[in-house]
């Protein structure tokens, strides 16, 4: 009878003792996550989930071109750290799409063009009626390649490349228009491959806001009868993560 009393004391001494090792691990664990969250949740190689606004302008002759855009990004960490140096990071695949995105041009006007003899030279400007006003439309982007740096306590850099589609309910980018009245050489359907950099800033462990700007190129890839495009605009984007 001692025997088994003994055995049971020994038993709730060690039980006792596993437990309080446990939680002294879960509270120093949590102390980490609470110190460091962007360390403790890049550790995990997370799912993320983002809801953002992005705005931006476009570039060189281009430059009187705004564009807005909201929607979700849904991405997964899938690589522990590797490479050394600075370069020491996590790879990560992404998508996002945006049920909004508008770019404003400006209104329909009369522009000058080139006219183009057959050696290709020019000699001399005409005038013709253009495009141009609100353009509505929806993107996708469904490979997004981002690199995560190494974070620290709370702030995680990145870098990333991304190609994706944007499709106009009429003819995107303004163009001479022709008679049914739409741009004759563009398309509603473009192609936006782009690059950009960024961070995260945890507000706590599964929290964070997120900035990052995007140099986005926007082509027809000749779609239509020729390709205008918009060669450079930089888009910047706020964010709301939730991590998992």
């Amino acid at each position: 009878m001692r025997t088994t009393r003994r055995w049971l004391g020994g038993l709730l001494v060690v039980a006792a003792a596993a437990w309080g090792l446990s939680a002294g691990a879960q509270t120093r664990k949590a102390i980490v996550a609470n110190d460091a969250p962007a360390k403790a949740m890049l550790k995990t190689d997370p799912w993320e989930l983002t809801a953002f606004y992005q705005g931006g302008l476009g570039m060189a002759d281009r430059n009187d071109f705004i564009f807005a855009a909201s929607g979700l990004r849904l991405g997964k960490v899938i690589t522990d750290p590797f490479l050394k140096g600075f370069l020491r990071g996590q790879f990560e695949y992404a998508g996002e799409l945006m049920p909004y995105w508008q770019a404003f041009t400006p209104p329909p006007h009369m522009g000058q063009v080139r006219v183009v003899n057959s050696s290709g030279q020019t000699i001399g400007y005409t005038l013709e009626p253009f495009g141009g006003g609100t353009y509505t439309g929806f993107s996708i982007t469904p490979i997004i390649l981002r690199w995560n740096f190494v974070p620290g306590k709370r702030f995680a850099p990145w870098i990333q490349g991304a190609g994706g589609l944007v499709y106009t309910t009429h003819k995107f980018p303004p163009d001479v228009m022709v008679p049914h009245g739409q741009p004759g050489g563009t398309s509603v359907f473009n192609f936006t491959p782009q690059f950009g950099v960024g961070f995260h800033y945890f507000l706590k462990p599964r929290r964070s806001l997120d900035f990052e700007a995007n140099a986005v190129h926007i082509s027809s890839s000749s779609l239509g009868d020729k390709n205008p495009g918009v060669n450079a605009s930089v888009q910047f984007q706020i964010g709301y993560t939730w991590w998992h």
